[in-house]
């Protein structure tokens, strides 16, 4: 047996039928669509979804983009921490006074002066001109680790959760 002697079982290949060429035999006039209405002509519009209202109007327009992971900061100023007259800052204390949310991280933003003082600050994060003013009145700065692993906020049922 040669490769040119190879072909299909018997009644394995049909030819597709081909419809609408005259009235004679299957297929014919109508072709197999029935008569008139929206599925006998070529007339239903991408996107139509039957008279609902489609899917692509139903969606917001021009409402910007959710990042999913966005880091969201409570922010703190140099002023505040002046007034608290404390040596230690942690995100603790802050909870503490009500300065910021019980969730989420601290970042520390350099509004303000310290007034001479130094300040041990503890932060998940902190702004250039906030972390030079507080190393120049003496104090120091810790950044606390992010309660996150890879350096990205936690996502659940997102798309991009495993990139």
């Amino acid at each position: 047996m040669k490769i040119h002697d190879l072909k299909p079982a018997p009644g394995s290949n049909r030819a597709k039928r081909r419809v609408g060429r005259g009235i004679a035999g299957k297929g014919g006039k109508t072709a197999g669509r029935g008569t008139k209405g929206q599925k006998a002509r070529n007339s239903v519009r991408v996107g139509f979804e039957g008279g609902q209202l489609p899917l692509a109007q139903r969606l917001p327009k021009l409402k910007g983009f959710n990042n999913p992971f966005r880091v969201e900061y409570n922010v703190i100023n140099l002023d505040t921490l002046a007034e608290m007259n404390t040596t230690e800052v942690t995100p603790e204390t802050l909870r503490d006074r009500g300065l910021v949310h019980k969730h989420g991280l601290v970042k520390v933003l350099g509004r303000g002066d310290l007034g001479g003082k130094a300040v041990q600050v503890k932060a998940h994060a902190f702004s250039k001109t906030a972390e030079a003013a507080i190393l120049a009145a003496g104090g120091t700065t810790e950044r606390l680790p992010m309660p996150f692993g890879n350096g990205r906020p936690p996502v659940s049922g997102n798309q991009f959760a495993n990139r």
